[in-house]
């Protein structure tokens, strides 16, 4: 490295240094990967990664996000807190298509970068490479979906918001094991045979063990999905195979795929459309079953709860929906929002 990079480099982390107010008053935290990281007392603005950090930042201390990775959409926006909807761009530090710079984060001023993902060797190296460059603490966030309710509990004491973190941690496991108590009461050969449609025409799907059916195989479907690859993933299958796996159950996430699956005349055979059972799931203001995979998630459980065993559920399933919204968002969706959300559900 040459002697002006260097000194570039060294003003940047003293100038981020003094913005975070990390010489003052600080505490030492330890993240998700084991790393201790020095954060400032009071954290106030956090950049996020990636879209799953901005959603997990939000739904835990929502006044500290200083943006999101990609703008809320206007058909989102009556979702989210008023004081939340028009936060800048920012970019996405993380992940694929990546646009954040040092000299971006720098003007953004962040006490600390959150990630909420992966905590593996790789990650780790990345957190500290930028770290060590820009002088900003980064955490990383444990975001496999097991780890919901204690990665909401550990944001929530970094964040400075441990009652919230630790209520939503709470509301979390509710959740888990109200589904835990339904399956526990259908047997494996009553538990649907599921396919998840993604893609333009529906001929793209998480085969079994992905990320992106981790939601359907939590509620007990089963994945028809299996044999494409080796490991879980997005793979393009044809016609030919869905028939061949006979799905009784069809979830998509986007309108016109279920149009598409509904209508075309190379789904008609396939069980689940002769039977009409073609859902759409809710995906305002984001998804509730993959996309980003943070714990907006966790709604996708009673959905489909609700939508796969029909009757077993003690709540109703507005008043499930609305209580998330209400808790997780910080937003009580009226009569007609709730329509919205839930009109993909019907046969």
């Amino acid at each position: 490295m040459t002697a002006p990079r260097a000194l570039r480099r060294l003003a940047l982390a003293a100038a981020l240094t003094l913005a975070t107010g990390i010489g003052a008053e600080a505490r030492d935290v330890v993240d998700s990967a084991g790393r201790r990281v020095t954060v400032p007392d009071t954290i106030t603005r956090v950049f996020a990664a990636g879209p799953p950090a901005a959603i997990a930042v939000y739904v835990v201390a929502p006044k500290t996000l200083v943006g999101w990775p990609r703008a809320l959409r206007d058909e989102d926006k009556p979702f989210i807190r008023p004081e939340a909807r028009d936060l800048p761009e920012t970019g996405r530090l993380t992940g694929r298509g990546d646009t954040v710079n040092t000299e971006r984060l720098m003007a953004e001023r962040p006490d600390v970068i959150v990630d909420f993902g992966s905590t593996d060797p790789t990650y780790r190296s990345i957190a500290d490479r930028i770290q060590a460059q820009t002088g900003i603490p980064y955490l990383l966030i444990d975001g496999r979906f097991a780890a919901t309710a204690a990665s909401l509990r550990l944001l929530g004491t970094i964040l400075g918001a441990p009652d919230r973190g630790e209520m939503l941690a709470a509301e979390a496991e509710r959740i888990l094991a109200d589904v835990d108590r339904v399956l526990a009461e259908v047997p494996p050969a009553e538990r649907p045979q599921l396919y998840l449609a993604r893609g333009n025409d529906g001929f793209e799907t998480g085969s079994r063990g992905s990320i992106n059916t981790e939601i359907l195989e939590r509620v007990g479907g089963i994945n028809v999905a299996v044999g494409v690859r080796e490991a879980g993933g997005l793979v393009h299958v044809s016609p030919e195979q869905v028939l061949v796996w006979a799905p009784d159950t069809i979830v998509t996430i986007d309108p016109p795929v279920r149009d598409a699956v509904l209508t075309r005349p190379e789904w008609q055979a396939v069980p689940a459309v002769a039977r009409r059972r073609v859902f759409l799931a809710p995906n305002r203001p984001f998804g509730s079953v993959d996309f980003p995979p943070s714990v907006n998630r966790l709604v996708g459980l009673p959905i489909l709860t609700h939508v796969l065993y029909p009757g077993r559920s003690a709540t109703p399933l507005r008043a499930e929906v609305a209580r998330f919204h209400r808790l997780f968002y910080g937003v009580e969706p009226d009569a007609a929002m709730l329509d919205g959300l839930l009109s993909g559900l019907e046969k």
